[in-house]
């Protein structure tokens, strides 16, 4: 009987201990799910993320329309269709920088390959994230050999105060009237209620020398030493923007 008890005890025991060692794996297994999660999204993407959920709770009804509404119509635009993509040949030109120092794409070509990224204007929260983001990884793109230039639309004394306002140590060109940008094809017009609030909330006209209403994507390319776009970030959502693993990644293929 002694023994009887003895087997039965050692028997629970035996399944009290298995049961408990599934359920760590299964917690452990969680937790590494969990993790993986997490560190999907990009380093870039997490700081625009808190600037998504506070203007989400700070906008208004009718002003998130208006911006949900743009970015429907640049969808339904087919712009993403018609931009330059990779394996395209990138289109020389030359504009001049915030001191007026003229700088030609195929010139900086010569020394490498370039980064080529548009941003809408300083007035731009999601902008000033991103050029602060791609400042912190620029000795990374140098490493990788790249030069990186930013366009804007916004006349070369705003693209200044962008430029010191951020600490930026990359060049900031001044593509008035969106002359580059058209030939990229990254070039769209803002809806007439988003024109107008633009207008009205820091003079849009005024900082880009025109009333055009024509605003670049943020679209960036990777584009290598014989003027061949090898990466291409498009998106509709001025929200989204190319993450710097992803340019470093194609760089870095760049080498192979």
């Amino acid at each position: 009987m002694l023994k009887k008890n003895l087997s039965i005890l050692i028997a629970i025991i035996a399944i009290t201990i298995g049961c408990e060692t599934k359920e760590k794996k299964q917690m452990n297994s969680n937790e590494e799910t969990n993790m993986e999660t997490t560190t999907e999204q990009g380093e870039l993407d997490a700081l625009l993320d808190v600037k998504r959920k506070q203007a989400a709770e700070r906008i208004t009804g009718e002003k998130k329309q208006v911006y949900a509404e743009g970015i429907e119509d640049i969808k339904n635009s087919g712009i993403l269709d018609k931009a330059l993509n990779v394996g395209a040949k990138a289109p020389n030109f030359t504009l001049n920088n915030a001191t007026n120092k003229s700088v030609s794409l195929y010139d900086e070509l010569k020394n490498g390959p370039v980064i080529l990224t548009w941003y809408r204007g300083g007035w731009c929260p999601y902008c000033n994230i991103t050029l602060n983001h791609l400042q912190e990884k620029l000795p990374e793109f140098k490493k990788a050999g790249a030069t990186l230039l930013a366009l804007t639309p916004e006349l070369p004394d705003k693209s200044l105060s962008t430029s010191e306002k951020n600490n930026l140590e990359f060049t900031v060109l001044s593509d008035i009237g969106n002359k580059v940008g058209k030939q990229y094809g990254v070039v769209y017009t803002l809806t007439a209620p988003l024109a107008t609030m633009y207008e009205a909330g820091f003079g849009l006209h005024q900082n880009n020398g025109d009333e055009s209403n024509e605003l670049p994507l943020a679209a960036t390319y990777v584009i290598d030493k014989n003027g061949i776009i090898q990466y291409a970030f498009l998106n509709e959502d001025y929200k989204n923007r190319a993450e710097p693993k992803e340019i470093i990644a194609a760089l870095n293929k760049l080498k192979q």
